[in-house]
């Protein structure tokens, strides 16, 4: 290991690309600490990062209270599997279930595995309490969702490269535009079996869109009218990242099922999470369902530190505060810009679009040059940036980093 310690970026690079899977294309900076919102790559250099792992980082890199529940809990009992009871998952069961104002909770390990639970559930229900026949069910999905990349989700992506020689694919999934209500209602009409609406509140890896206000709650006005599970998947826009708890919060929606993860642990240990009611979980005996990590006592340590230090330190209210002031700094920038068109999002979740089309490699060059310069991100579908700084972020950080982000795209101004 003294070997591998001594690795400078080019030979991590190098080491990656012969023994690994290439099924990522990485920005080439190699990480190896982090504290608050700042990373170190190999070499010593210090840079924000801008993408919190897909917002897993909410709390920022390796926080104290939580990375110390991880460590006190793996020198007590690390796992049991589900054959046996602990005595964390029931503490854990209780605080995220009374935090988010649900009566059940399922846990699991990744956020596709969480997604796979809520269809699952979904499609379970829907045989044995809305009396739909066997097999029959059909769960409502959007055009350009990311709910993971399993086979089964893949199903209903539109993304030809998640896709393409990885069928045949699960049936049982209708795709409608999102942030279309009349194409909603006339779904439901049109057919009797539908079980489930699954949405993400604000559409992340599809380049932050955020739907009209009222979508959100007239689609679960819809759900309710006939007789359709509203779930949310807010593995992504949950726990503080859009500026509320969660992203339908701020539209006042309950979910009939939610679907958590990423920063359901500060991204230190991998957790998601469904929670539902009773009336719902019910439908899940034992069998049924599981997972030999999920559960583990670590995991409940680590979830309860991890939402603890969202309640204590305010994250919401301080995305909520930084998220309009990083957006009216940069339309501010972008009414003069012929770099960048928009940025849009919610609390510190956001993304610009370059004035460039979606196959040319000019916001990739710009990620590049940002790292130059500092600062981390990644480009998704091509000419769009997502920018999503951990919350722990202050002020002073955000306006530095907004410098660095302006200065940046000037560079590219013809």
């Amino acid at each position: 290991m003294a070997v591998l310690d001594q690795l400078n970026s080019q030979k991590a690079i190098d080491l990656e690309n012969k023994y690994g899977a290439h099924n990522y294309h990485p920005l080439p900076v190699v990480l190896s600490r982090g504290e608050g919102v700042y990373v170190w790559d190999v070499e010593g250099k210090k840079y924000y990062d801008f993408l919190s792992a897909y917002s897993a980082v909410n709390q920022g890199h390796c926080h104290p209270k939580i990375v110390g529940a991880m460590v006190e809990q793996a020198q007590n009992l690390t796992l049991t599997s589900r054959a046996f009871y602990n005595d964390m998952l029931g503490k854990f069961e209780k605080y995220a279930c009374d935090y988010f104002g649900f009566e059940k909770l399922l846990p699991m390990n990744t956020g596709a595995e969480a997604v796979e639970t809520a269809l699952k559930l979904c499609r379970k229900w829907a045989y044995e309490i809305k009396g739909i026949d066997e097999n029959e069910a059909e769960i409502v999905v959007c055009e350009n969702n990311f709910h993971g990349r399993t086979t089964t989700i893949i199903s209903f992506s539109n993304d030809p490269v998640a896709r393409k020689h990885f069928g045949p694919f699960t049936k049982g999934f209708i795709k409608i535009e999102y942030d279309n209500l009349q194409a909603l209602e006339d779904t439901f009409k049109n057919h009797p079996n539908v079980a489930g609406f699954l949405v993400e509140p604000i559409q992340g890896e599809a380049g932050v869109y955020v739907p009209s206000e009222g979508y959100l709650s007239k689609a679960k006005a819809l759900c309710k009218q006939y007789g359709v599970l509203f779930i949310a998947d807010e593995v992504q826009t949950g726990i503080a990242r859009t500026g509320k708890l969660l992203a339908v919060d701020h539209e006042n929606v309950k979910p009939d099922v939610l679907i958590l993860g990423k920063a359901l642990s500060g991204g230190v240990y991998p957790v998601s999470a469904v929670l539902a009611n009773d009336a719902i979980m019910k439908v899940i005996t034992p069998g049924n369902h599981g997972s030999t990590f999920g559960g583990n006592p670590v995991a409940a340590a680590v979830a309860i530190a991890a939402l603890t230090v969202v309640k204590e330190e305010n994250l919401a209210e301080n995305a909520n505060r930084l998220g309009k002031l990083f957006r009216k700094e940069l339309r501010t920038y972008i009414e003069t810009s012929n770099i960048a068109r928009l940025v849009r999002g919610k609390g510190l979740l956001n993304a610009i679009v370059i004035n460039d089309h979606e196959n040319s490699d000019t916001a990739w060059n710009i990620c590049l040059k940002l790292r130059d310069h500092g600062l981390l991100a990644k480009p998704t579908h091509g000419n769009i940036i997502r920018f999503a700084p951990p919350l722990v972020m202050t002020e002073t950080q955000l306006m530095d980093c907004v410098t660095i982000i302006i200065k940046t795209l000037k560079q590219f101004e013809n």
